[in-house]
């Protein structure tokens, strides 16, 4: 019985190494790694996600200031926060999935654009405020984009 014991650890540490070599990494590593903001690049491309979310985040804020429940008061404040880490993540989705480097040369200004509609929708911007006018000039910054974007797809 301890003999058994004893091969049987020493087959387990021979695995173990085994799965800790870059050769069986290598071997049972996938031969291509795909990105994509869903589990299938999908194509389906819509500055519209974005203005949703941002539409929420105003709308957590006109809510918050609108209630006297501290409880219902700290929610809106983290839903706002959730809301505007989406905005981000839907811009960022345009901006590195959708746009190609032609956009970018016709429309010089894109960058900028998502640079500082990323930013509104920051720490620096909706996620760090209750201020409804920074709310707006995140809708209205997405709308720029929404524009670009629509001129591109005729």
């Amino acid at each position: 019985m301890e003999g058994s014991l004893t091969l049987t650890s020493t087959i387990f540490i021979h695995v173990q190494l085994l799965r800790e070599s870059a050769l069986f990494r290598q071997l049972t590593a996938p031969a291509i790694t795909v990105y994509a903001h869903c589990d299938l690049p999908c194509g389906v491309y819509d500055p519209a996600q974005a203005k949703i979310e941002a539409q929420s985040v105003k709308a957590c804020i006109e809510k918050f200031h609108a209630s006297d429940d501290a409880v219902f008061k700290q929610r809106a404040v983290a839903i706002k926060e959730d809301r505007s880490n989406l905005v981000k993540e839907h811009l960022w989705v345009l901006w590195t999935d959708y746009f190609k480097p032609n956009h970018f040369e016709a429309y010089p200004n894109l960058h900028v654009l998502f640079n500082e509609a990323t930013k509104l929708a920051g720490a620096a911007g909706t996620k760090g405020t209750m201020d409804v006018a920074v709310a707006d000039k995140l809708i209205a910054k997405i709308d720029e984009i929404a524009e670009i974007f629509w001129a591109t797809k005729k």
